[in-house]
């Protein structure tokens, strides 16, 4: 799955996709081809494919002609996945920071903020979502240390007006689990350090939030393979999505076989990693050595 950005907070993005998964269903109940699909929209059978995925945005005019060659003439039916179409195409909030945002990473965006649940393991560095604005300046510099200081500000803004979420209506539960090297790999200077640990323990105490550590004593354990997050959704039809982030774009991975495998991943890191209360006397105890 690779979709392109689009959404309001509450997850237009989100509601594409759901909407080509209901436009296949009924093309496929009624034995249609894409191509033929395509050729009443006077499209492509391409374009069909995308629109099912959730790749383009929809025309209310090719949705109505779609609904009409699937057969589905009944008002409140037809209103209610025209009414849908409307939504998916909503800007998203983070629309106004294309300057500093890649496309691949506005995929990523509009699910996270759709997401019921965000499931992450990270070994380089503290996640955005958990980033103090001190510590996001030094990530946003240290990997890219040409940036003027105006688009650094962008980066970091952008950053914490995800953070947002967290403390949203619809806030999404986030568990985290770091490996001990993102503690110790200083980023900024040690007052910087010192403000993000406090940071974290601060914000671990949040009933959302389940924040764990998996110390070098550990030894070898079940994120061998490297950082990833795993999003997962209220709506049934959708399944959940793995995330990995690459240095020039992201990978988006939802088939259900590969998706459960880090789903057990996940599992194993949270059973065999000390409980969030240990972990903030984990993170005190680094507090003093800075």
């Amino acid at each position: 799955m690779t979709t392109a950005a689009a959404g309001e907070p509450n997850g237009s993005l989100v509601r594409r996709i759901l909407l080509g998964s209901q436009l296949r269903r009924l093309r496929e109940s009624r034995g249609i081809t894409r191509e033929s699909a395509g050729y009443s929209i006077r499209a492509s059978e391409s374009k069909i494919s995308r629109m099912e995925l959730g790749r383009v945005s929809f025309k209310s005019r090719d949705v109505e002609d779609l609904l009409t060659l699937y057969g589905v003439t009944d008002p409140a039916d037809r209103g209610a996945l025209l009414s849908l179409a409307k939504e998916a195409n909503v800007a998203g909030w983070w629309h106004s920071y294309s300057d500093v945002l890649p496309g691949w990473f506005q995929t990523y965006i509009g699910l996270e903020g759709a997401a019921e649940s965000i499931r992450s393991y990270e070994v380089q560095f503290i996640p955005g979502l958990l980033q103090t604005a001190d510590y996001a300046h030094a990530v946003v510099t240290r990997g890219a240390p040409n940036l003027g200081a105006a688009e650094v500000e962008r980066r970091v803004a952008l950053r914490l007006e995800r953070q947002k979420i967290l403390v949203s209506e619809r806030a999404p539960h986030l568990t985290c689990v770091l490996d001990e090297a993102a503690l110790r790999r200083p980023y900024g200077d040690r007052d910087v350090m010192r403000g993000q640990l406090q940071h974290l323990i601060e914000i671990s105490e949040r009933a959302n939030v389940t924040l764990q550590v998996v110390p070098f004593s550990f030894g070898g354990h079940a994120g061998e393979g490297g950082a990833f997050t795993l999003l997962g959704f209220p709506e049934s039809d959708l399944s959940d999505v793995v995330f990995l982030e690459q240095l020039t774009g992201a990978l988006y991975i939802d088939k259900h076989e590969e998706v459960a495998l880090y789903d057990r991943a996940m599992a194993r890191l949270t059973e065999e990693s000390p409980n969030p209360g240990d972990t903030r006397d984990l993170l005190r105890g680094l507090l003093q050595l800075i």
